[in-house]
């Protein structure tokens, strides 16, 4: 029996690739593009929002250094009249204003809270 040879001129190809066309953002290069285009402007925001929290935090720090005289006289002020109170309470109770120190300087006061009632239990 005689042998099955391929045909004069051989077959046709063999179609293994799909025919389709690629059409579309579902192509690998738009979407890396897409992909980097929005990776690079989150970028730019954080970096711009990193920035503007500095600046805020330069602009609160200066403002607490130039607050620091006004809240200096204010507390000067609240010892000169504590101390002048209680010249007068000291004078109203002894007569007389007495010198702790026996020195003409004049000694900063410091105030520690007392409790009012202390019971023992």
């Amino acid at each position: 029996m005689p042998q099955d040879m391929p045909p004069v001129g051989g077959y046709e190809a063999v179609q293994y690739k799909r025919n389709l066309p690629s059409r579309g953002l579902f192509r690998p290069g738009p979407l890396i593009a897409g992909g980097a285009v929005l990776m690079l402007y989150g970028w730019w925001r954080l970096i711009a929002g990193i920035r503007e929290q500095n600046e805020l935090a330069r602009e609160k720090m200066w403002a607490r250094i130039h607050l620091i005289p006004l809240l200096q006289a204010e507390e000067d002020r609240d010892h000169v009249r504590r101390h002048l109170a209680d010249q007068a309470r000291e004078k109203e109770l002894l007569g007389e204003n007495i010198r702790v120190y026996h020195a003409d300087r004049y000694v900063r006061p410091t105030f520690g809270v007392i409790p009012g009632k202390v019971t023992k239990e």
